[in-house]
């Protein structure tokens, strides 16, 4: 009885200490912070949209305002800070942080620190937004072959991994077909040729 008690804990217990732990693997910890940081919020951003809950949509909003700014500034420090101690414990509970509706972080970056910098700046961000929108038109227009190449390549794969899940396909099992014909017909096949 009490071994089952101690063994419905251990789990829990196992992953807190590797997410908690300083010198533990920095593989937990950006799985943890990819988690909460991501995936959390791509579902509750989900839910927000399909419940047509403005508030929920508001706070979503506001989250990702702030969650774009934060990854903005970490791809200029990442190198430096991932090698301080407890960096991810760091950026792990700034995370939790910001989604968490009693402490309102996003909301609280949000209006002390974005929503000022964007009003200040809101006449040359538009411009630098305006410019870098324009260049990628040309840039997508001068491509469009390659464009529609990898688009068409990548339709083909999507439509095999498709085919795949659903059973029709087995990998290392070549499907049968000629290739003017097309897919050998079956019995199943024929016999409704013949009722028509």
């Amino acid at each position: 009885m009490e071994m089952a008690l101690l063994g419905s804990h251990i789990p829990s217990e196992v992953g807190l200490q590797l997410l908690l732990c300083p010198l533990g693997s920095n593989i937990v910890l950006r799985t943890a912070c990819c988690s909460i940081g991501i995936g959390l919020p791509v579902y509750s951003t989900f839910k927000a949209i399909e419940t047509k809950d403005q508030n929920e949509q508001q706070r979503m909003l506001l989250y990702w305002a702030a969650y774009g700014s934060f990854s903005i500034v970490e791809v200029f420090s990442d190198k430096l800070l991932s090698w301080c101690p407890l960096y991810y414990h760091m950026k792990f509970a700034f995370l939790v942080w910001l989604q968490l509706p009693s402490a309102d972080g996003a909301k609280q970056i949000y209006v002390n620190y974005l929503r000022p910098f964007f009003q200040r700046h809101q006449a040359r961000v538009d411009h630098i937004m305006g410019f870098a929108y324009g260049e990628m038109v040309k840039l997508i227009s001068a491509h469009q072959a390659e464009i529609q190449f990898v688009r068409n390549t990548l339709a083909k794969i999507m439509g095999s991994v498709d085919q795949m899940f659903r059973g029709s396909v087995t990998p290392g099992q070549p499907q049968q077909h000629s290739a003017i014909e097309g897919p050998l017909r079956t019995a199943s096949d024929t016999g409704s040729d013949r009722d028509d």
